[in-house]
C-alpha cells in the first residue's frame, strides 16, 4: 500500500552531447512491469518540453539496447503508420519525436525500412510491413501523460541572471 519507489533515471542539466538520459534503472521486483518503458517515454517527453533532440548516453548495455530500440521503434512506426504522414523525412522524424537522426537511421535499418539511394536515406515501408513490426515491438507499457509534466528545463544563462541579481 502507498507509494514505492519503483526505479529513476537521472538527467544532467546541460548535456553537451545532447543525452536526454543518463542512466535508468528498475528494481528487481519492478522488473517486466513496463515501467523502464515509462521512464523513456517520461525522458523523451521532458526533451519536447525542452525542444531539443535527445539520445540516452552511450554506451547502452544489451538491455538498454533492447529496450530503446522498442521505445524508438514504437514511436516512428506509429507515425508512419499515419496516412497523413505519407511522405515523412528522417528530419521530420526527428522534429515530431525527438530522437536523435542517428537512433532513427539504426532503428531504420534494423527493421530493414530503409534504402540508402543516390546519396540519400528513403524510408521503404508497406502498411503491412509496418504492422509486422508493430506487433513485434510489443505495447509501449505504462503510459507517461506529458499533460502532467510539471517541470521547467535548464536555462544556464537564466541561473546566472538570478544569480547574479
Amino acid at each position: 500500500r502507498g507509494y514505492h519507489i519503483v526505479g529513476y533515471f537521472s538527467k544532467e542539466k546541460c548535456s553537451e552531447e545532447g543525452y536526454n538520459l543518463a542512466c535508468i534503472l528498475t528494481l528487481p521486483p519492478y522488473q517486466r512491469k513496463g515501467y523502464g518503458k515509462l521512464l523513456i517515454s517520461f525522458s523523451y517527453e521532458l526533451s519536447k518540453i525542452e525542444g531539443k533532440v535527445g539520445t540516452p548516453e552511450r554506451p547502452l548495455s544489451d538491455l538498454g539496447l533492447v529496450s530503446y530500440r522498442g521505445y524508438w521503434t514504437r514511436e516512428l512506426l506509429r507515425i508512419l503508420k499515419d496516412e497523413s504522414k505519407q511522405f515523412v523525412s528522417i528530419k521530420d522524424l526527428s522534429e515530431l519525436t525527438m530522437i536523435k537522426t542517428e537512433d532513427i537511421i539504426s532503428t531504420l535499418q534494423h527493421l530493414g525500412l530503409l534504402a540508402y539511394t543516390k546519396g540519400a536515406y528513403v524510408i521503404c515501408a508497406s502498411p503491412e510491413l509496418i504492422d509486422k513490426h508493430l506487433k513485434a515491438a510489443g505495447g509501449p507499457g505504462r503510459i507517461c501523460d506529458p499533460t502532467a509534466i510539471v517541470w521547467s528545463p535548464y536555462h544556464p544563462e537564466r541561473e546566472f541572471r538570478d544569480f547574479r541579481g
